[in-house]
């Protein structure tokens, strides 16, 4: 699997901007995508605005297929539209439990 964990820190005045875009992003990954196996967006306890996504994809190929989503798209727009305090961070990164095998 492919994994991506994203730190993402929102300006406090563009927070429902940034809720609104995210959760088109993460619906339709979930819904349209049949290689995304997962799209969660939480919120550190402990730093409001600060975002993480955390996304599982069956391959590097299902995530270049996201990039290319309608739904992606609203969301590179929020961001182009500074929703953003500062640059996000993407880790890439591998399952190891669940195993690849355990996805559905």
């Amino acid at each position: 699997m492919y994994v991506l964990v994203v730190s993402l820190k929102v300006k406090p005045e563009r927070r429902q901007d940034f809720l609104t875009a995210a959760q088109e992003d993460s619906r339709g990954s979930r819904d349209d995508e049949p290689g995304c196996l997962r799209f969660d967006v939480v919120e550190d306890r402990a730093t409001p605005n600060h975002f993480f996504f955390y996304e599982v994809y069956r391959d590097e190929a299902a995530v270049e297929a996201h990039r290319k989503a309608p739904h992606y798209q609203v969301w590179a727009q929020a961001v182009q539209s500074g929703v953003l305090e500062e640059p996000a961070v993407v880790s890439h990164c591998r399952s190891h439990f669940p195993t690849d095998a355990a996805w559905r």
